[in-house]
């Protein structure tokens, strides 16, 4: 048998460990990108409804991303 990466049961926590930094990581980052674009709109156009649409949209996408890496 080849020296193939093995599943081990201290892996398990380490694995957790990951998910539990990288998920929180991604909806902040997708609510300071898209609320930060949002908020530069606002601030261009004179609007006042562009930032909080950003900060939605950058949570439903950093959602959708976090579903695809560990949802399956």
């Amino acid at each position: 048998m080849s020296e193939e990466k093995k599943r081990r049961p201290e892996d398990d926590g380490q694995d957790f460990a990951n998910a539990a930094w990288s998920i929180p990581s991604y909806l902040l980052a997708g609510m300071a990108i898209y609320g930060g674009a949002g908020w530069l709109l606002d601030r261009w156009l004179g609007l006042s409804a562009l930032f909080p649409i950003g900060v939605v949209v950058g949570v439903v996408l950093a959602a959708y991303l976090v579903y695809r890496k560990y949802g399956r």
